[in-house]
């Protein structure tokens, strides 16, 4: 899984007519906000109690078949899922992402808790086809998720894979930094200092 199971459970168009963009706009927009909660979801992962909080919000995400238009999203509960990733600087994380000129136009205080269910559910079911396959806890999937995939190597070098995206990413999560290679913003500098950045 990376970040196009991702860009394919999202209804772009839906997205890019609420807030008022184009859709070119709007799926820059989702492969950086569904960057920034993967990456603040592995920051959580990295301790026990984070790790036991998020087990507990995907058993209720379990199921989850994509959205077909914004009326299958459960904003609400996408608030409360932004929140418990990012604290007390969930606002703050919107706001740096707001200001990036390559989503010139996107509030993603309106947009992260419409993606934030989505990409808990396809973690959802990531968990559920690993665990049925006899192996690969969460910080598997995420790692697997947020490295781009190991085994995708070669359709993460083409461009557009998750690596891309995140740049710098990588000294957040304790992994090698190829920081910046992706262009846009650094979302890893963004949340390694929101969150308390590396160990």
């Amino acid at each position: 899984m990376d970040i196009d199971e991702i860009l394919k459970q999202v209804p772009i168009g839906d997205i890019a007519q609420k807030l008022g963009v184009s859709e070119d706009v709007a799926r820059q927009a989702v492969q950086e906000g569904g960057a920034a909660l993967l990456g603040g979801l592995a920051k959580n992962a990295e301790t026990p109690e984070g790790s036991a909080a998020i087990e507990a919000a995907l058993a209720k995400h379990d199921g989850f078949s994509g959205a077909a238009s914004l009326d299958d999203v459960d904003e609400a509960d996408g608030q409360k899922i932004v929140s418990h990733v990012f604290g007390g600087n969930a606002d703050q994380v919107a706001q740096t992402l707001t200001n990036d000129q390559k989503t010139a136009g996107i509030d993603f205080g309106k947009l992260l808790p419409i993606l934030a269910p989505i990409v808990m559910g396809l973690i959802a079911n990531g968990q559920k086809g690993a665990s049925n396959g006899g192996g690969g806890g969460l910080g598997d999937i995420l790692g697997g998720l947020l490295g781009g995939g190991q085994q995708q190597q070669g359709q993460a070098s083409g461009g557009g894979g998750l690596g891309d995206i995140l740049g710098g990413l990588g000294g957040l999560l304790g992994g090698g930094g190829n920081s910046g290679s992706g262009g846009g913003i650094d979302i890893g500098g963004l949340i390694g200092g929101l969150l308390g950045g590396k160990k």
